[in-house]
């Protein structure tokens, strides 16, 4: 074990460390807001639109991601779409993890008894008040244990981004492997800096699951 290699890469791998955190944060504000798009056309009353979601969603979780990659980055270009690696990393993954997260906000929207709605109906309460009010207050922590579950996912898909030439955590690895011949060493550090990545985002996402869990029972 070559104690003085790691010394020296760690600094580098903490700031590649950085690029992959920012393409995690990043792709998840997109794709919270593909998923709230999508699961709301899952439940739409008009069939070309529910059509549509699902095939989106279909299409999405039926092919891998490297493949949605280099559709966006190489063959963006040819339809005017010309995008930085960083950028095509972005919308690749915000996009796919989407159709995921969507998936999730649908089991948990469903997972809520049928009769909760009936009672808000019944009480005089609108579509609109009646998801609002009390069926998403209950579905949250379901919703909120998929996002942690699909942002973990994300996290360590970032490393696929490495292959379209983005300096993040995969790619640092690479490059040192390739310069000191020591594939253990560079490798153990770089996997020990996605576990620290996950472990952080396990403990936001469980904090945020039992905060929607309290508010979710008083609901009830």
């Amino acid at each position: 074990m070559d104690f003085q290699l790691i010394g020296r890469i760690v600094p580098f791998i903490a700031e590649a460390s950085l690029v992959a955190i920012g393409l995690t944060v990043c792709s998840l504000a997109i794709g919270l807001l593909v998923a709230a798009v999508v699961a709301t056309g899952r439940f739409s009353k008009i069939e070309p639109i529910r059509w549509l979601a699902t095939f989106y969603v279909s299409v999405m979780r039926g092919t891998p991601l490297i493949v949605q990659l280099f559709i966006v980055y190489f063959g963006g270009p040819q339809f005017g779409l010309e995008l930085t690696p960083f950028a095509a990393g972005v919308v690749t993954m915000g996009f796919n993890i989407g159709a995921y997260m969507s998936e999730g906000i649908k089991g948990a929207i469903l997972a809520v008894e049928k009769g909760q709605a009936e009672a808000a109906r019944s009480l005089g309460f609108g579509r609109f008040d009646t998801l609002r009010l009390f069926i998403l207050p209950q579905a949250a922590p379901l919703m909120v244990r998929s996002l942690g579950i699909n942002t973990i996912i994300l996290s360590k898909s970032t490393a696929l981004v490495s292959t379209i030439g983005v300096v993040e955590l995969t790619y640092s690895a690479q490059r040192f492997v390739t310069s000191a011949y020591k594939p253990f060493e560079v490798f153990a550090v770089a996997g020990v800096a996605y576990l620290a990545i996950i472990a952080v985002i396990s403990l936001i996402a469980r904090g945020v699951e039992r905060a929607f869990d309290a508010s979710g029972r008083a609901v009830a």
